[in-house]
């Protein structure tokens, strides 16, 4: 009977526990990444952009040609923005323009990332763009990876794009942590869903969905399944070898890159 009761605690104690830090499970918050100059980035400035709640968010801002896109990069859950110098580079290195935002929380950031929150970063760097950049939405791709794919869908809905990007994107932190912890009723402990599959038919833009066929995180079936409900025109880069975090290994810029240009006017 003992290992009975012993068991009935440890369940509700370790449920407990991840409910209490849930969020510090999906924000891996980070501290300051220094400048662009540090990670060989060219013609790339420091710039914050201010939350309509006064938090100011460090972003790099690369101007390189007007007459090419604006690309807007927003990150996965965890590491700061110079971890992916690596892959804007290949943006800019094509001319590309690119601004690269940091959450609230993360890259040294003030502030405490939820969903709620990560949405009014999403929308203080929309009002930059129209107030302060070089081009118009329609001029602009809304490129998510991971997390990012959750502000992405939400702005996708709100407003129109050249195109939103999707790097490995998942149908819903809540079925994420259906998988991940089956014993618990995780629908109802769940404070942060970011819900893509309830809004991935509702995206006013052309549409590429990226996947690594071996993801090991967020598992491929949910790039088909957001895939075949989403009604905008839509492509999809699915890499067989590619696992969560290595799909630049395998060249996906020059997917973007051609995917967006036979949508540039």
């Amino acid at each position: 009977m003992k290992y009975i009761f012993s068991a009935i605690f440890l369940y509700f104690f370790l449920g407990i526990l991840l409910f209490v830090f849930q969020r510090r499970i999906l924000f891996n918050k980070s501290g300051y990444p220094g400048h662009p100059i540090d990670y060989k980035l060219k013609n790339t400035e420091d710039i914050y952009i201010k939350t309509h709640d006064n938090i100011n968010l460090l972003s790099w801002y690369t101007l390189v040609d007007k007459k090419k896109p604006l690309l807007v990069y927003f990150q996965g859950n965890s590491f700061h923005i110079g971890d992916r110098a690596h892959r804007i580079s290949k943006y800019i290195d094509n001319n590309w323009n690119v601004l690269l935002v940091s959450w609230r929380g993360f890259s040294g950031n003030k502030g405490n990332p939820t969903e709620k929150n990560l949405y009014k970063d999403g929308e203080a760097v929309i009002k930059w763009i129209i107030n302060n950049s070089e081009f118009r939405l329609d001029q602009t791709v809304i490129y998510g990876e991971s997390l990012g794919t959750g502000v992405a869908v939400e702005l996708g809905t709100r407003y129109k794009f050249l195109s939103v990007v999707l790097e490995a994107p998942f149908t819903s932190i809540l079925d994420i942590a259906k998988k991940k912890y089956p014993i618990y009723p995780v629908k109802f402990l769940v404070k942060d869903k970011f819900d893509n599959y309830s809004k991935i038919d509702k995206l006013n833009s052309p549409l590429l969905i990226i996947s690594g066929k071996k993801d090991e995180i967020v598992p491929h079936k949910h790039s088909i399944i957001l895939m075949k409900k989403a009604k905008v025109f839509k492509k999809s880069v699915f890499v067989d070898e590619a696992i969560h975090n290595n799909l630049y290994e395998f060249g996906i810029e020059k997917k973007v890159i051609k995917f967006n240009l036979k949508l540039w006017k």
